[in-house]
């Protein structure tokens, strides 16, 4: 399957990519894909980095899991194709944006426009069974996902990194917080989202942030 990745992280995660563990993943997946439905469409898989290069790379959102019902899963965490309903937590997201920001929650919850503007919406597990949360957990796409969070902690600097709730702020471990800027709240699912996510303002804080940087903010 023709996988889409920038160039950019060809170069940074090459070495990653000639470890045994994932030449293992990639025989784990491709047989997935062979025998059951899994999402998202196998040239997704690597979507979070074909639309932002680490060369333009401002912001890291950690999500967990692909979503797994029908038509779901756009290999960028918390989005949804263009036309699905908006899953409950990125409904909460949006609504924070606009508490925080003011902005008008948009019609269509595919966060590809986020995407190409240098955030890097990474999940922990990059595929997933249809119907099936977390089957493809501990299978090692969290390995590979947490050397990219150190790659980029290692050869970026001020960086803006939001770790929504106890999985992420986990995967977050291995960020230079003396070269970063980490936002962390509670998780915008709507189990959590009135324990802290709403009020965080992290789309204003993210903003104020690049600015004094010199960097342009993002259109939420």
């Amino acid at each position: 399957m023709e996988v889409k990745i920038a160039e950019s992280w060809k170069e940074i995660l090459k070495d990653e990519f000639e470890k045994n563990y994932f030449h293992q993943l990639v025989d784990f997946v491709k047989s997935e894909y062979n025998i059951y439905k899994v999402y998202p469409p196998g040239r997704l898989i690597f979507n979070a980095f074909a639309h932002c290069s680490f060369d333009d790379l401002k912001v890291v959102i950690i999500g967990q899991d692909p979503y797994h019902g029908e038509g779901q899963a756009n290999g960028l965490c918390f989005s949804v194709n263009d036309g699905i309903r908006k899953p409950p937590s990125l409904v909460n997201i949006f609504k924070e944006i606009q508490s925080d920001i003011g902005t008008a929650i948009p019609e269509s919850g595919n966060l590809e426009p986020w995407a190409k503007q240098g955030i890097l919406l990474l999940n922990a597990t990059l595929t997933v069974r249809a119907n099936q949360a977390g089957s493809h957990q501990n299978k090692g796409w969290e390995i590979f996902t947490d050397a990219v969070i150190k790659q980029i902690s290692d050869k970026k600097s001020g960086i803006v990194f939001l770790l929504w709730g106890a999985y992420a702020q986990k995967k977050g471990a291995v960020i230079d917080k003396s070269k970063h800027y980490v936002l962390q709240s509670a998780h915008p699912s709507p189990f959590a989202a009135h324990r802290g996510f709403f009020g965080n303002k992290h789309f204003s804080k993210t903003n104020e942030f690049l600015i004094k940087n010199n960097k342009t903010p993002i259109k939420w």
